[in-house]
């Protein structure tokens, strides 16, 4: 039945044009990696860019927009110029890692953060393309979450100019990016285990194919696509050394979690009842100290 649900999910994940379109955008995106041998500075572009560097980062800006304008009508548009933007962001992170510069861990981090929003539209794209929409790059997650990303990065700019040294812990930066790899991995092996059974948005309704997952990742935590992105969450902070948001990160996504996790599991017990009580019971959540909705019997 797995293999046979797991083929399924395959045959219905063949790219369509969303997927397609987004895929190409972020794959141009991501060629500004590739400006610094046509300049010959390769350490120098995005650390300390002259004039050359500003003019060739600004001309292939404006030759990926008007590629992408271009090539598709309006609707795909819309999704290709996010995912252009995130390879961009993904390829500049590329060029800071590649350095010697003291941005170098921000690099990691971008390249980090860009790659977990797009690969979440296009394994939403691959996995269950009824419910995609324009939301599920996850940029506009909500105003907390963009809140918390630009605390991070005014925290890593402050700390920087006060205490250089701070910044240049390459093993705690290594530890984080183990930490952000480990929870990004999880979240999209939960993402493809759950199939069509996965959606951004909490299902108040249950569908015809709704089904109960247990297999795979379930088998280990009840929800794991929440335990990969508590880890990379933290892990992002930890990669940029940043002790406050390492702190504010955690408190913030372990109260977002219990709170997600009761609401869903309301709504898992009105459909599943029984068989997911019995699952409940056996499998913890994955998250330190969050036990899940209590059920009075």
């Amino acid at each position: 039945m797995a293999a046979t649900e797991t083929a399924g999910r395959w045959r219905r994940g063949r790219l369509g044009r969303e997927a397609r379109a987004s895929l190409a955008a972020f794959l141009l995106g991501a060629s500004v990696a590739a400006l610094p041998l046509a300049l010959g500075s390769p350490s120098a572009l995005l650390a300390a860019p002259g004039l050359r560097g500003r003019l060739a980062l600004a001309l292939h800006v404006a030759v990926v927009n008007a590629a992408l304008l271009l090539l598709y009508p309006r609707p795909l548009y819309k999704i290709a110029i996010r995912a252009g933007f995130l390879g961009f962001a993904f390829g500049c992170g590329l060029l800071l890692s590649a350095g010697r510069s003291a941005w170098r861990h921000f690099g990691w981090y971008m390249c980090s953060l860009s790659l977990f929003h797009y690969s979440e539209y296009l394994v939403t794209a691959i996995n269950n393309p009824r419910s995609l929409s324009l939301d599920s790059f996850l940029l506009n997650h909500s105003f907390e979450y963009n809140l918390a990303a630009l605390s991070s990065w005014v925290e890593f700019t402050l700390e920087k100019l006060l205490l250089p040294e701070m910044k240049q812990i390459t093993w705690l930066s290594t530890v984080g990016l183990l930490m952000v790899i480990f929870g990004d991995c999880l979240r999209k092996a939960a993402m493809l285990t759950a199939g069509s059974n996965f959606n951004h948005i909490v299902q108040n309704e249950k569908s015809d194919t709704h089904t109960l997952v247990t297999s795979g990742v379930y088998g280990w935590f009840r929800h794991p696509s929440y335990v990969g992105w508590f880890y990379w969450s933290i892990g992002t902070q930890v990669l940029l050394c940043n002790p406050i948001c390492v702190v504010g990160y955690t408190l913030a996504s372990w109260r977002f979690f219990r709170e997600r996790i009761e609401e869903e599991e309301i709504t898992l017990i009105h459909f599943f009842g029984e068989e997911y009580l019995e699952y409940k019971r056996k499998v913890p959540s994955g998250l330190p100290f969050i036990k899940g909705v209590k059920v009075e019997l």
